[in-house]
Formats: structure tokens, C-alpha cells, sequence
């Protein structure tokens, strides 16, 4: 299939485009490069060894989406075109509302118009808000802890009226966790700009030595340390399972989890990063960040029993991968 992978140069899109090129299919990136770089464009050539069809476009511009739909055959759509950072999006409401939900209707509309039956959905864990863990795909959701979550619900709410109303639109909205590691060359990986929002490429650029320490935001949540719990899951895993989500989609609206189901907490993501690579991280404790809650994982049962897809690679090969790829690179 030709996939339009929106937002494809960053993080977990250029790793989504190396498991669609390996499993077959013909990538076209659309990316502002607004949070990534065209160089990770060039690296997923490099890795796959295949040409990759680069748009330089915002997919909240109508027209210049249009011009990419009518320019070749898209089969599917998978969309990681937003902002993530949940801190941020407390503090920067309107722009996190704006471009993560007219990105959706955009995509969507285009999709309607050019008759393209596939769309995936980059959403994500913090739809369900405080709720009891494990997180599971039929709870009901609690997104009022940050304006970021709004717009994921807000967004899975337009993709599934869409699809009702147009039954040739089969959706996928696949909520995951915390992705970290990086592909096993090295050649991609979490690259942020500046001070990272995200706790592994904080980690890593303090192990060598671009920060000075690393900032642990709260110590006292109810869990088992008072840092916050999260499921880590591979960023290779999460990508696989975005291949699985569009070559197995059906008609409607079906909904995953793509997590390890396992939580670790701040301070014991610290300690693994510390053992796999023999490497000491300073940090201090800070005050919570807002919008952070105490514990998030997930029940990934479903994805397996529906789609065949389970994470693979251990905590250990997540702090490898994302170290490996930190000491090469170069911007």
C-alpha cells in the first residue's frame, strides 16, 4: 500500500516508516519539521535502502494536503502530526487545540474526498485520565487532567463519527504509552529540541553530559517510590504495531492499546538506564509537573487477541537502543 505518514520525521513516525517500508509498503512523509529534522528522512533511506517520498508541508494547511492526495495513489493514513507535550499544553492551551484537532479534520476530510479507506490514529494513554490500573480499551474517559488529552479524545471522537457516517472509512485509534528506545543502528531515535519534555532523552543527554542533571518531577505519588509510574514500551515495538493496526483494519472504528502492560517508575527507569549502559545519572527531585497523574499502564490483551501484536523487546533494550543512538548522534 502507499501510507502518508503525517508528522513522519519525527520520533515515532520516522520508526513507524521503517517498519511500513519493511513490511512492504511505500512511505510519502508529510512533516513541517516544526519538533524534527529532514535528515531523519534521509537516515530511513539509509536503514531501509529504499526512496522516501518527502512533503514539507503542515497538515493543518487544506491546500497543500489536497496537493498531496491528488499528486499520487494514498491507500492509508497514519497520523502522529502533533503536539505531545502534556506540561506544555497546560500552559499553551490554544495551541495545542488548534493544531491537533484541525490536523485530524484535514486529514480526514482529505480522506473522504479522495475516496482513501485507511486511517490510523496516533492517539494516546492520557485519554483515560485517573482512572483504575490497568487502563483498558472500554473504560470510560478522563481526560480533564491536560488540554493535550482533550484534543486526543476530541480527535477520536470526529475520526469515529467520520467513520459512521461514511462506512468506506475503516479507523484505527491506537492509545500508547510511553515510548523510549531507538532503533537498533542508531541511526534514529528521540532527537527534541532543547530542554526535552520526555523522561529517556532527558536521561540521555544528561548521561552525556548536554544537562547537567536530571529534574524528577514529584516524589510524592502514591506508588511504589513516589515518582511516576509509566508503562515503557520500545518505540520499534509501537511502530510494528501501527503496521499491524493498518494491514489488519476493518470497517468501523476499533480502538488498542499498545503498551507493555508492565509500570516502572521514574527513579527504577533511572536505575535500568544506569545498569544496562554502566553509566551514573545525577538527578534531583522537583516539583510536579501540571497534569502529570500518579500511575499509567496498560491491559494490551486486546491488540494480541485481535491484531497478533505484543511488545517484544525488553526495559533493558529500551535503555541500550536510546543510548546508542545518543552517543551518535550529531543533529
Amino acid at each position: 500500500m502507499n501510507i502518508l505518514v503525517a508528522g513522519g520525521a519525527g520520533y515515532i513516525g520516522s520508526h513507524t516508516c521503517v517498519s511500513l517500508i519493511q513490511a512492504g509498503h511505500t512511505v510519502i512523509v508529510a512533516d513541517n519539521l516544526i519538533n524534527s529534522s529532514a535528515k531523519t528522512v534521509e537516515r530511513v533511506k539509509k536503514i531501509t535502502g529504499r526512496e522516501v517520498e518527502f512533503c514539507r508541508i503542515d497538515v493543518t494547511d487544506e491546500a497543500s494536503v489536497d496537493r498531496v492526495f491528488s499528486g499520487q495513489p494514498i491507500d492509508g493514513v497514519i497520523h502522529f502530526a502533533g503536539f505531545k507535550a502534556v506540561g506544555e499544553s497546560v500552559e499553551k492551551p490554544l495551541k495545542y487545540y488548534y493544531n491537533n484537532i484541525v490536523s485530524t479534520m484535514v486529514l480526514a476530510r482529505a480522506c473522504v474526498k479522495h475516496g482513501v479507506g485507511r486511517f490510523v490514529f496516533s492517539s494516546s494513554a492520557t485519554v483515560y485520565g485517573e482512572n483504575e490500573v490497568p487502563f483498558v480499551e472500554s473504560m470510560k474517559l478522563r481526560p480533564a487532567t491536560n488540554p493535550y488529552a482533550q484534543t486526543k479524545v476530541m480527535s477520536e471522537q470526529i475520526l469515529s463519527d467520520l467513520a459512521k457516517a461514511n462506512p468506506g472509512l475503516s479507523v484505527s485509534l491506537l492509545r500508547y504509552f510511553n515510548p523510549i528506545g531507538a532503533h537498533e543502528s542508531g541511526l534514529i531515535g528521540d532527537a527534541p529540541a532543547g530542554i526535552p519534555n520526555n523522561l529517556m532523552p532527558y536521561i540521555t543527554q544528561v548521561a552525556k553530559g548536554k544537562l547537567d542533571v536530571l529534574r524528577v518531577f514529584g516524589s510524592d505519588y502514591r506508588t511504589v517510590d513516589g515518582t511516576g509510574v509509566r508503562d515503557y514500551i520500545h518505540v520499534c515495538d509501537l511502530a510494528e504495531g501501527h503496521v499491524f493496526a493498518l494491514e489488519k483494519l476493518k470497517p468501523g472504528v476499533h480502538i488498542y492499546n499498545l503498551g507493555t502492560g508492565r509500570g516502572v517508575s521514574v527513579l527504577e527507569l533511572i536505575g535500568a538506564f544506569e545498569e544496562a549502559n554502566g553509566i551514573k545519572v545525577p538527578y534531583e527531585i522537583t516539583a510536579r509537573r501540571p497534569g502529570d497523574i500518579d500511575e499509567c499502564y496498560a491491559d494490551a490483551s486486546k491488540a494480541f487477541r485481535e491484531l497478533g501484536w505484543s511488545a517484544k523487546r525488553s526495559l533493558t533494550d529500551m535503555c541500550r537502543d536510546a543510548w546508542r543512538f545518543e552517543k551518535n548522534y550529531e543533529g
